[in-house]
């Protein structure tokens, strides 16, 4: 999350979700965020692949200078977080059905 005071990118937590349903139940409803994941799959040629990814997630009714703030910050969570790959998300069911984004893009 983004401190709105600060302007500092901080965790809210370093909880580890094994299940993307509860990483969707923690997600606020009027809030955006970034969530680094990490997520294991076999895809179609049986090879096993484990990209790491940043989410970033960004409801429809979120306030507007909090999507500008987030906005502003993608690209710095990109190169901190050295991933390869963004994907927006803007409700729970885009986050729980993420597999497929991910299979896709292998």
């Amino acid at each position: 999350m983004i401190d709105s005071k600060s302007q500092e990118v901080r965790p809210a937590d370093d909880e580890v979700y094994n299940k993307m349903e509860d990483v969707a139940d923690e997600l606020p409803d009027s809030s955006p965020r970034f969530i680094l994941l990490s997520y294991p799959l076999t895809l179609s040629s049986g090879r096993l692949s484990v990209p790491y990814v940043l989410l970033y997630y960004l409801p429809e009714n979120c306030n507007p200078s909090l999507r500008m703030m987030y906005a502003g910050a993608v690209e710095l969570m990109r190169n901190t977080a050295e991933v390869n790959r963004v994907i927006e998300v803007d409700s729970e069911s885009d986050v729980i059905n993420i597999e497929a984004k991910l299979q896709g893009s292998e």
